[in-house]
């Protein structure tokens, strides 16, 4: 359960989101239409993951002389959006051409899309470098500094990665989230006494202090599960969806999949819905044996509106329907993942496995 909640942590999915009293229209008649039409709908067909759709409409946009920053960034989000991280990465070049001397903030939101083109594109040393360019003009961009000290540790350097990731705790010293992701970051690559001590220096310095929320998700990841345990319960009753997952988390990891699944559903049953604790309540149940209520919980997270849980609960359906022997319908699922997901390489392992059943 630890890893799932490590793995959600890392990824960084696109979202994006905008309107237009136009956008109906737009999608009856096609790109072309109108001038600014074909931008606008380019990013709501990618918001909408209609990737070679969104190509045609940018396309359109060039031609019609728009807003050419705007054009080749959204070029660049469909070509993420198809794994093909090239293109993305040209396009997003592109993109920052356009821009004028003095960065704006469209100008890093570039810079960091670039980077992760670079990076998936397995140019990692390209990646470390927009990391650079963004902290040597924002010496404060604390997120920059954390994605940059991960691209370090991928590469073995680790006292490169300490110092990135000291930097990115002076920019935002209590800012506990940025810790847990470092601690995430050097567990995924065997540096886990490194990132421990990130969060330990919490508890030394200001462990009197901080929130039970806090307290018990810091304890959480360290695996004091005990107290972990106690300072969650005292905060689920103001806390939100990820008080509740992690206290049911906790429960996991001290054995209690009875408890830890009350206590999805209970916040389930009583707040708004949250695709993530779907996600969650569906894992604990696939453990607990459960898969008709595994599969059901999938599904659910799946309804819920603007998630971004979509891969994960994807996946783990098509995992629901394994485990319940329906391989047909896991195969249907599996081939509905790979058209939105190709890259990924675990899935690619599990597809070759339901071949033979």
């Amino acid at each position: 359960m630890k890893k799932e909640k490590r793995k959600d942590r890392e990824d960084r999915q696109i979202c994006i989101v905008f309107a237009t009293a136009l956008l109906a229209c737009a999608l009856l008649t096609g790109c072309g239409a109108a001038k600014e039409d074909n931008l606008s709908q380019g990013i709501a067909l990618v918001e909408q993951m209609d990737y070679e759709g969104a190509l045609t409409c940018f396309e359109a946009a060039a031609l019609n002389k728009e807003d050419m920053r705007q054009v080749y960034r959204g070029q660049g989000l469909a070509y993420m959006g198809m794994t093909d991280y090239e293109n993305a990465a040209a396009s997003f070049e592109k993109a920052l051409g356009q821009s004028s001397p003095r960065p704006d903030a469209m100008d890093y939101d570039i810079n960091y899309y670039l980077a992760t083109a670079y990076y998936r594109n397995g140019q990692v040393d390209k990646a470390i470098h927009v990391y650079q360019a963004i902290t040597d003009l924002k010496p404060g961009e604390k997120t920059a500094w954390y994605l940059k000290g991960t691209m370090e540790l991928e590469q073995g350097s680790t006292d490169a990665a300490k110092a990135d990731f000291d930097k990115a705790v002076e920019a935002a010293p209590n800012d506990y989230d940025i810790r847990i992701d470092i601690f995430c970051s050097c567990s995924k690559y065997g540096q886990d006494d490194l990132g421990k001590s990130y969060l330990e220096n919490v508890l030394d310095g200001d462990g009197k202090r901080i929130s039970d929320f806090d307290l018990g998700r810091i304890s959480y990841y360290l695996g004091d599960y005990e107290q972990a345990r106690t300072s969650l319960e005292k905060a689920q009753e103001n806390g939100g969806a990820e008080a509740a997952s992690l206290l049911g988390q906790t429960y996991e990891a001290l054995g209690d999949y009875n408890y830890a699944a009350s206590v999805y559903n209970t916040y389930l049953q009583n707040k708004t819905p949250d695709a993530s604790l779907y996600n969650q309540l569906g894992l604990c149940k696939l453990k607990g044996g459960d898969y008709e209520a595994a599969l059901a919980a999938f599904q659910a997270g799946l309804e819920v509106e603007g998630n971004t849980a979509t891969q994960s609960l994807m996946f783990n359906e098509l995992v629901a329907y394994e485990y319940l022997g329906q391989y047909d319908k896991a195969k249907l699922a599996m081939d509905q993942y790979l058209a939105l997901y190709p890259d990924d390489e675990k899935a690619q392992r599990e597809a070759v496995f339901l071949q033979t059943r």
